[in-house]
């Protein structure tokens, strides 16, 4: 065969092959070799919802919180200790543990009408970027 031939041939099978392995390993190499998951919480991904957002200042009268910790990739993340905080009335457990689906759940009372802030933070570090509000009549 030619040298030029041979020349042609193994550059057109190294594009080949460069083209191949793009194409097939499209994600960055980190993502392919990594070798465990990110167990970090995430304060942005991390959610926290009551309900109902108004209900009596009797005392008596409950509002479930519920948070849910999520990692960066929006994953659910579990036996994480959730703490949460308000600006009014009393919070039944205020630390749990968040279950298999990255779930905690507390009740909020109070016998003072006006309106709490909730906040939430995971293992005493990671602030929930979400606020929340709930108002007793």
């Amino acid at each position: 065969m030619d040298k030029k031939l041979l020349g042609l041939m193994s550059v057109f099978f190294l594009a080949f092959l460069l083209f191949t392995t793009v194409l097939v390993f499209r994600n960055p190499i980190q993502n392919v070799i990594r070798a465990e998951k990110t167990t970090q919480p995430s304060g942005a991904n991390s959610l926290i919802f009551a309900w109902p957002l108004t209900t009596n200042a009797n005392g008596q009268s409950e509002v479930k919180i519920d948070v849910f910790v999520r990692n960066g990739e929006n994953k659910p993340l579990q036996n994480r200790q959730v703490s949460v905080a308000s600006t009014l009335g009393t919070i039944k457990a205020e630390s749990a543990q968040s279950d298999q689906a990255g779930k905690t759940t507390f009740l909020l009372t109070s016998d003072a009408p006006g309106i709490a802030e909730i906040t939430a933070t995971i293992d005493n570090s990671t602030a929930i970027e979400q606020k929340l509000t709930v108002k007793f009549e």
